[in-house]
């Protein structure tokens, strides 16, 4: 039993003492450093394995330790953090294997891997947190361990990334901690609870809740990109690839929107913070954000610009499905924050890959590279052609639910939100489709010798497809047992909805 209940600490200590060795360590020790690297990632993921069968027969692994009066430090592991916290695991090992492969002779490896590993804990954290003031802990490490991989290269563009990126994020979690203070002198507890547990507060303090919902959402809403607090993310592109891909597929825009679900399902539940009226504008504003990346995105000539605006819009179907109150769109929402993670760091992969072999930073010098780099370009395709939503590609699978859960709710509105999306996800991703594999080349391309006239490094080609594969697999075996899609109906319909 004792054993039982440190296993949500020991997946957090599986990177973070990987990570503070590292620190340790001299640039020239990059067998230790990448030995510790994989170790630590490999080690969470079987943990984790471990805890899913228990899980699913109705087990949850729980860590508490007294930390305030009447507030403990508490890591659980449950459906709905497991769902976050095997993501994140995962995703952890292919980008190690990438990153490892993409920054193999550059300085100041030990202080990237060391604030690496750092960044994966805190979303870990984020993600097994019990309740609200230990998901604030983590929320907010993980904002002081991601702004060194932001500015690791170190010029004056990372440097302004960095700022743009504090000067967002930091008065986010400001907001954050006032509504967390004010939810417990309201409430008296913090502890997340399946349906949430504000039903039995006063009439008299409604207002105040719907308050308190906004600052919390506001507070979350800055690392989950939602208009106008998604100003930082563009900014932040011009982190190194694998850091690109950590923020947007496992980390930052990620735990924003599980913070999101967080507060609507486990602090307010959905049913009753829709009597409050807090989640129509909710919904409201994930639809506005939904369509302004996916306008934004249009005219960005630089890749990772695109693909960044094109996180914008994508995390918001989370924010939606979860706005929209009611069990299929739940499905739809809660299963994107898979789906929407192993497609977008498939694009992030590719785009390094493109960066690092043939230099290639803007959508006008690809035409034609996918003769020159054709796995690299069909991982791009699959990912792309899952963020439009075409099957069998997971995307499809999230917009599906997202649909039929709106008409399932009348909110019939969404959508045609959902079919304007689609068209301009269409717009900005079938362009670039058609000058890889159609047209020729117009120029040379600034090949790297080290990579001997192959594709690319067998460390970025391998991670890209199999991120890929792993997209096609969530949508053609969804119904399976352990799938996503599956995983989230278990979720929805024994902890959100009678």
């Amino acid at each position: 039993m004792i054993w039982q209940s440190s296993l949500p600490l020991l997946v957090l200590c599986s990177s973070l003492l990987p990570g503070l060795i590292i620190f340790a360590l001299p640039e020239s020790s990059a067998r230790i450093r990448t030995t510790l690297n994989l170790f630590g990632a490999v080690t969470k993921l079987a943990l984790v394995a471990w805890m899913v069968w228990d899980i699913y027969q109705g087990h949850q692994f729980e860590t508490r330790l007294q930390f305030l009066p009447n507030l403990d430090f508490t890591l659980q592991m449950g459906p709905l953090s497991v769902l976050f916290v095997t993501l994140s695991a995962l995703l952890w090992l292919v980008t190690t294997i990438y990153a490892i492969g993409y920054l193999e002779g550059s300085p100041h490896r030990s202080r990237f891997f060391g604030f690496f590993s750092l960044c994966v804990t805190a979303t870990a954290g984020v993600a097994m947190a019990g309740n609200l003031l230990t998901f604030l802990l983590f929320y907010e490490m993980l904002t002081l361990v991601t702004y060194p991989l932001v500015v690791h290269r170190g010029t004056e563009a990372a440097r302004q990334a960095g700022y743009t990126y504090l000067r967002y994020t930091l008065p986010g979690g400001v907001l954050l901690l006032i509504g967390t203070v004010w939810l417990y002198t309201v409430t008296g507890t913090l502890e997340f609870t399946s349906r949430g547990f504000l039903q039995a507060v006063d009439e008299s303090q409604h207002p105040a809740l719907i308050a308190i919902f906004f600052l919390l959402v506001m507070g979350f809403g800055v690392k989950a990109a939602l208009i106008p607090l998604h100003g930082w993310l563009p900014q932040a592109m011009v982190a190194p690839a694998p850091v690109s891909a950590l923020l947007h597929a496992v980390a930052v825009v990620k735990a924003g929107a599980f913070g999101v679900i967080r507060i609507v399902y486990d602090v307010y539940g959905a049913e009753f913070a829709s009597q409050l009226g807090v989640t129509q504008p909710l919904a409201i504003l994930a639809a506005i954000t939904i369509l302004y990346g996916s306008l934004r995105a249009l005219f960005q000539d630089d890749l990772k610009r695109r693909l960044a605006y094109s996180t914008i819009s994508q995390v918001s179907y989370i924010t939606l499905g979860v706005a929209i109150v009611g069990p299929i769109a739940t499905i739809g929402g809660l299963v994107h924050l898979v789906h929407q993670g192993l497609m977008k760091i498939t694009l992030f992969f590719c785009a390094g890959n493109l960066a690092e072999t043939l230099g290639i930073h803007k959508i006008s010098e690809m035409r034609g590279v996918g003769k020159r780099m054709p796995l690299t370009m069909a991982a791009f395709t699959v990912g792309a052609l899952g963020m439009i939503g075409i099957p069998p590609i997971a995307g499809f699978i999230s917009k599906w639910y997202l649909g039929l859960g709106a008409l399932e709710v009348g909110q019939s509105w969404v959508v045609l939100v959902l079919i304007a999306s689609t068209l301009l996800n269409a717009a900005y991703f079938l362009p670039v489709l058609y000058i890889v594999w159609f047209c020729e080349p117009d120029h040379p391309w600034c090949e790297n010798r080290h990579f001997d006239n192959s594709e690319t490094n067998w460390t970025l080609l391998l991670p890209a497809l199999a991120t890929a594969g792993m997209a096609v697999a969530a949508g053609l075996l969804a119904s399976l047992p352990y799938t996503p899609l599956e995983w989230v109906r278990f979720i929805t319909h024994n902890q959100f909805y009678q």
